[in-house]
């Protein structure tokens, strides 16, 4: 059984190249230092003693600077590559989340937020795109599964730890997130290998072929539309949810980091190994329908009339863990499809901008409908909007094959 278990896991891990193997433990370090954000709205609230509306602010700051760090990160990852990108973002914004832990006055913390949005979101493109890089053949899906799996990794340790931290002082975890920020910059200068004449060889594909523009392809502006709704529903998750922890649940901080802790638990344990024996048994969309109708079940728990407060919000996470384990690594899978060497940053940046929007828009609106109609009317909303992303996935799928179907049968005729 033992034997079994082990190599289950070995094949599950084998044939990645060195370099996803060591992007994958830089990510496991920049996500580890990702530890203030999903604190911000207990920030705002316990720390500043602002409203939750003002909790809301500053968030929607957050994802101003990350929609303009995304696209600019993008560009600039075709332009000059992606290895600089990620270094000069993961240092430039360290340092600013330092100067943020020194600042009282709420609303220069608002202009900041945006600065450091701007360069931290900046990486995930770049990040996005090395990952496709030096993925090996056959791999594309598994190493993506892999940046997951340390991101979760990083995630559940930086998260439960920012429990700790946040029950001590806030702003303490901005000082962490920064110093591992600039670690995780100079980790990537040191040992990511240079990509080698990078810059001259985009400028002559530039100048002598037509790139595809993103835009431009209409699969991939229709699916990422649906995406980006699809990821606002979810970020909600670890953006509101903390907030109604406390607040509604009266779970304390370090009980809470520990339990959304659970999600990169559960991701690290089991998304490997499950992609690994499903990834080539359906369609990507097919596994993408089947997350987000999880998604939508987790929310509706949210609601139920329960007493075992901390249960249910164990339950809640687990069944969005599944949910996200099926969904994520497949957007991955469509983008990356989508796309070739030349415009990957461009594509990349696409997607990344949906999370960016899930910031600006979704925490804003989310504590809007919270504060005015209740937090029951926010979950029932949101299962009812990824339930609608659901049928927008499937109706985009089956429109796909039909295209794909009708292809074929031109091309028997033409023969």
């Amino acid at each position: 059984m033992i034997t079994a278990i082990y190599n289950t896991y070995k094949t599950s891990f084998s044939g990645l190249s060195r370099e996803t193997w060591l992007l994958s433990f830089v990510i496991l370090f920049n996500r580890f230092g990702s530890m203030s954000v999903p604190f911000m709205g207990l920030f705002v609230t316990q720390s500043l003693h602002r409203s939750v509306t003002d909790a809301g602010l500053i968030i929607i700051l957050f994802g101003v600077g990350s929609v303009l760090g995304s696209a600019t990160g993008g560009k600039l990852t075709d332009m000059i590559g992606f290895r600089p990108v990620q270094v000069l973002s993961s240092i430039i914004s360290g340092l600013l989340f330092i100067l943020f832990s020194t600042l009282t006055h709420f609303y220069s913390l608002c202009i900041l937020a945006v600065v450091i949005s701007f360069f931290s979101e900046a990486f995930r493109p770049a990040n996005f795109t090395a990952v496709a890089y030096y993925s090996a053949e056959g791999t594309l899906t598994r190493s993506y599964s892999l940046n997951r799996l340390a991101t979760n990794m990083g995630w559940s340790i930086g998260i439960s730890f920012a429990g700790i931290i946040a029950s001590i002082n806030y702003r303490l975890l901005f000082i962490v997130e920064g110093v591992v920020s600039i670690i995780v910059g100079l980790l990537i200068l040191t040992f990511l290998p240079q990509v080698k004449g990078f810059i001259k060889k985009a400028k002559e594909t530039a100048n002598s072929m037509v790139i595809m523009k993103p835009w431009k392809d209409a699969f991939y502006v229709k699916f990422i539309l649906l995406t980006t709704i699809f990821i606002t529903c979810a970020f909600l998750m670890f953006r509101i949810v903390p907030v109604f922890f406390k607040q509604e649940w009266h779970i304390d901080e370090f009980a809470i980091g520990i339990i959304i802790g659970i999600n990169g638990a559960v991701i690290a344990l089991f998304e490997m190994v499950m992609i690994n024996k499903i990834e080539a048994k359906r369609s990507p969309m097919f596994f993408i329908i089947i997350g987000a109708v999880l998604f939508s079940i987790s929310y509706i728990l949210l609601s139920a009339p329960v007493s075992f407060h901390v249960v249910m919000a164990i339950l809640t996470i687990v069944v969005f863990t599944c949910g996200e384990m099926l969904t994520l690594p497949f957007i991955n899978t469509i983008v990356i499809s989508r796309s070739n060497e030349h415009n990957r940053g461009l594509y990349a940046a696409g997607y990344t901008l949906s999370w960016s929007f899930a910031q600006l828009a979704g925490p804003y609106l989310g504590f809007l409908v919270a504060e005015n109609l209740g937090y029951n009317w926010l979950w029932l909303g949101l299962a009812c909007m990824l339930l609608l992303c659901t049928f927008g996935f499937n109706t985009l799928n089956k429109t796909q094959v039909k295209k794909v179907l009708e292809s074929s049968e031109v091309l028997l005729e033409t023969k």
